[in-house]
This record gives structure tokens, C-alpha cells and sequence, in this order.
């Protein structure tokens, strides 16, 4: 098999051309072909396109390769989950089910081990309904939440599943997703998405494969400590009694401040850098002209995407991350008095706001609190101001780009918040620090520069992004264990290890093979 890349077809043009223009780039006739890649290319704004990368087979490989400095053999991929050497009597325990505990529990499942999953938060159908509650009523679950349930912080986002991490798991986790009722077309787009509306579904598709292989899925089950003898792992005490286990996958998620709390005092874990911010607004139609150009609008084209970075004098970073095309900003708490917010796309990205979250890269040295646990303070204090600022309720505090840059009052125009259960204007300099308003202040102008409107005066600003990534590391060996605690393999998000759905699922297929290789 060859792969080609660098296949290009207009906007107008149907897929069928592929065929014809590999064949004319090949000098060769192609017997099947198969699409493993689709970007926009919108560098020029005179000419966007589509750009292939496409997988075939042909009858007379040396001549194509010779042919076209564009082809080489298409590289085999045949990962698989290993299977474990013998099966023993204790079953693994896996604590958290999102991406990470999710496709650790989908590995440990395949190999036979049948593992217990613990999960704090509730079913994805149930949990819905909490997440819905607290937007429209502004009343919160502190265990079921946008952070905690089945599927993890990202089944009520846009559900990206681009990552900057290069890895044979990819095309696996790509493959499992679609099985379980995700798009297709994941599996070859350069950005892929799977939408807020679908990912539900997918979660639970999922959850009942592991059922079906032996695994069990226990909600409304909190992790609320360990079992240790000689420094090796006995047991998970949880919500619902204790589990004898020697072998524990801990996917805790980003969010799970408790569980940090009294895992700092028995494996050894460190303070991490990480961002918090704010999330930006513009109207969708806005994002798509200034990365469109005159081919903003057209059927073929998704809703326009960007991600933007600057360092500013003296070393200060800011960056955009998770950014949602027609979305939504949404509520992110996960403790009472407490607001954060995060961002959302359905699967047709059909909301007339665009969003990103607008983030000042910290550093440990900038949390104002010391010890292991300081960035997990300074998150709390600033969602409960935020809270305070807003006037309870779970509403955020808002504020125009033309009221942060140049002071005076909001002055609401075409772009209007989206975030649910409501909106208080608030000077944005009360409620976050210096370090991290003064950085979102210098980068806007430049990132305005990079994208026309970006810094636009009806811009709308929500805040706070706290949750963008975990505040801790949890140290582990090459094993992948805890040097403290032998059997216990911290992973994905939670643990500092990952950041992003696929990142963490990947991180949890890492682990879960140290764990059958262990065994083995």
C-alpha cells in the first residue's frame, strides 16, 4: 500500500476526483484507495482548499513510488491491547471513567482481567440531567457534574480529539470510537470532533462493550482512600465499602481536589504549571471571515477554528486553548460557592458564538499559597470570588474587550453571552490577579494582529477557566507506579499526565498495559 499526500481538491470539487488525481499524480492505475487525512488549507485566503492525504493500492507500487516524490509505502499500524500472561484472582481496579479510566478499563476488559470501575459520579443519562439542572436552575451536584460522571469533563465539551502527541494508540482509540457510534469521518480529519450531543452516547456504548467483556461500572462510587502493606497496594476503601484490590489504575480527573487531598499524603506528587483565564467570545460568522476569507459561508467549509499563542515582554505566556466553533460557554463547578466555566460545541457546531479560553501560562513559583496542594488553593479562591463578584447562583462574571482593555462600563453589542445560568458585568480586574489580567491584556492586541476582530470592543469575556489541566503531578517509575506505592499507576489528567481526551486515552492504554505487564 502507498501513501499520497498533498492531494488537493477545491471546495466545489467531490471526493470521487481523488481516485483521478492520484492515479495522474501516480502514473499509475489505482485499484483502491482510502482517504487517512482531510485538512482545510486556508493559508491563502484567495485560494482555501481541501488537502488529502490518501492511502492506495496499485498493481505497479515501484514504478508510483518512483513517480512522485509526494508517496511512500503507508506505514502499518496494527496496535492492540496485550493480553495478560495468566488471569489472577484479584480483578483491577480503575478509578475514574473518563477518557483515560475509560479506555484503561477497555484494554483490562479485552484481556479478560474484568475490571471493577469506581466512578463518583453517575450514568451519562442520569448525569445529564444534573448538568442541565444546574444551567437552567443554578443548583449543583457537587459528585454529578460537567467534571464528574461517565465519560469525563470533556462529554459535555466540543469533544476534540486533535492532540499535538504522536502515537501508534491513535488510529486504535480513533477506530474504538467509531464503533460505538462516533462520526466516521473521525477518523481521517486533521481536526476531529465528535460534539457534546453524540458523546454521551459514544460513553455509554462504550461503558456496555467493558460490561459485556466481564468489566463492571459501579456510579455514585467516590474513592476515599487506599489500602497499603509493605508499601504495595491491599485495597481502595470507597463511598460504598472497601474493595480488596493490588492493582489500581487512579484516573481521578483534573478536578478531583479531594482525592489529591488525601493522596498527598501517601505518594509523593508535585506542584505543576498550568493556565487559568478566561473564556473569549466573537460571533461565529466573524471567526469564519477572518480565517475564510471571501470563502466564508460555503457548504463545504466547517465552522473556522483557530489557536493562537504569544509570549509577551519578560517571558509571560498566554495562549488560546479548547476552542469551540458554534458554541457555548458553560458552567465547570464542581464545589458549591464556586464558579468556573468551560466551552462547548454541538456536533454540527451550529451556535452562532464562537468561543476559546483565553489562558495566562502560571507557573508553581506564581501561586501565591506553598506546598504541593498551592495551585488547587488559588484555584478555589479565584472561582469563589468569581462566585461573590456575580452574586451567587453559579452565574459568571462578564465583561466587553473594550471595557478590559480601556475601562468604562460593558457595552453589550452583537456578540451576547451564552454562558447559562447567568451573567453579571463585572470588572474582570477584581476578580482575577495582575499576573493573569495584565497577560490576557498585552496578548490581545497581537492576537488581533494574527486574527482581524479577535480584540473586537463587543468581544465578550467570561470568567474564570480554571480547569484547563491539573495543578499536581503524581510521580510514577518507568513501571508507570507510584515509587511510594507499588500496584498504583497514576494516570491521565488527574494525575499530570495527559491533557486532552485523547492524550488521556492514551494515557490510560499506557498504563493498563504496565498493569498486564506487571502481571506477566
Amino acid at each position: 500500500m502507498i501513501r499520497l499526500r498533498n492531494v488537493a481538491l477545491g471546495l466545489d470539487d467531490p471526493e470521487d476526483l481523488l481516485r483521478e488525481k492520484a492515479e495522474r499524480a501516480l502514473k499509475t492505475k489505482v485499484t483502491d484507495i482510502k482517504i487517512v487525512r482531510r485538512a482545510v488549507d486556508a493559508r491563502r485566503k484567495s485560494d482555501v482548499h481541501f488537502v488529502y492525504t490518501v492511502d492506495i493500492t496499485t498493481n505497479n507500487e515501484a514504478s508510483a513510488l518512483a513517480h512522485c516524490r509526494d508517496a511512500a509505502p503507508a506505514p502499518v499500524n496494527d496496535y492492540a491491547p496485550p493480553a495478560p500472561a495468566f488471569l489472577p484472582d484479584d480483578r483491577p481496579v480503575v478509578v475514574g471513567f473518563g477518557p483515560a479510566g475509560m479506555f484503561a478499563a477497555l484494554a483490562l476488559a479485552m484481556g479478560g482481567l474484568r475490571p471493577i470501575v469506581l466512578e463518583r459520579g453517575e450514568s451519562v443519562r442520569d448525569r445529564a440531567a444534573k448538568v442541565e439542572r444546574l444551567r437552567r436552575e443554578g443548583i449543583l451536584d457537587p459528585d454529578s457534574n460537567i467534571q464528574f460522571g461517565e465519560g469525563g469533563a470533556g462529554t459535555f465539551s466540543d469533544g476534540k480529539l486533535s492532540t499535538g502527541v504522536k502515537d501508534k494508540r491513535i488510529p486504535w482509540v480513533l477506530e474504538q470510537l467509531v464503533e460505538a457510534g462516533a462520526p466516521g469521518e473521525i477518523a481521517y480529519d486533521a481536526k476531529p470532533h465528535i460534539g457534546t450531543d453524540l458523546l454521551p452516547g459514544v460513553c455509554a456504548n462504550i461503558r456496555k462493550r467493558i460490561e459485556e467483556l466481564g468489566g463492571e461500572v459501579r456510579f455514585s462510587t467516590k474513592l476515599t482512600g487506599l489500602q497499603t502493606a509493605g508499601g504495595r497496594l491491599t485495597g481502595a476503601e470507597t463511598s460504598a465499602g472497601t474493595i480488596p484490590c493490588s492493582r489500581l489504575v487512579l484516573a481521578c480527573g483534573h478536578s478531583a481536589r479531594d482525592t489529591f487531598e488525601f493522596l498527598c499524603k501517601l505518594i509523593p506528587m508535585s506542584p505543576k504549571a498550568y493556565a487559568m483565564g478566561v473564556r473569549i467570545e466573537h460571533l461565529q460568522a466573524d471567526t469564519d471571515r477572518a480565517q475564510y476569507g471571501p470563502f466564508a459561508g460555503h457548504p463545504a467549509l466547517p465552522p473556522a477554528d483557530y489557536a493562537l499563542a504569544a509570549e509577551l515582554p519578560g517571558g509571560r505566556r498566554c495562549y488560546t486553548f479548547c476552542m469551540c466553533p458554534g458554541g457555548e460557554v458553560v458552567p465547570a463547578a464542581s464545589e458549591p460557592g464556586m464558579v468556573c466555566t468551560n466551552g462547548a460545541s454541538p456536533y454540527l457546531r451550529n451556535y452562532v458564538n464562537s468561543n476559546a479560553a483565553l489562558l495566562a501560562a502560571l507557573s508553581p513559583e506564581d501561586f501565591p499559597y506553598p506546598g504541593v496542594l498551592g495551585g488547587v488553593q488559588w484555584q478555589r479562591d479565584l472561582e469563589r470570588r468569581a462566585y461573590e463578584a456575580a452574586g451567587g447562583g453559579y452565574r459568571a462574571p462578564v465583561q466587553t474587550v473594550g471595557s478590559f482593555l480601556h475601562g468604562g462600563p460593558s457595552r453589550f453589542g452583537r456578540v451576547r453571552p451564552s454562558y447559562e445560568p447567568g451573567t453579571a458585568a463585572i470588572d474582570l480586574h477584581t476578580v482575577l490577579p495582575p499576573v493573569i489580567t495584565d497577560t490576557i491584556a498585552g496578548a490581545l492586541p497581537i492576537f488581533d494582529r494574527k486574527l482581524r476582530g479577535f480584540a473586537a470592543s463587543d468581544a465578550v469575556l467570561t470568567g474564570p477557566e480554571t480547569r484547563s489541566s491539573s495543578p499536581v503531578r503524581m510521580l510514577r517509575t518507568d513501571a508507570l507506579q507510584s515509587p511510594a506505592l507499588a500496584g498504583l499507576y497514576p494516570c491521565g489528567e488527574g494525575a499530570g499526565w495527559a491533557g486532552g481526551i485523547m492524550s488521556a486515552a492514551i494515557d490510560g492504554l499506557k498504563c493498563a498495559e504496565a498493569l498486564i505487564r506487571a502481571i506477566s
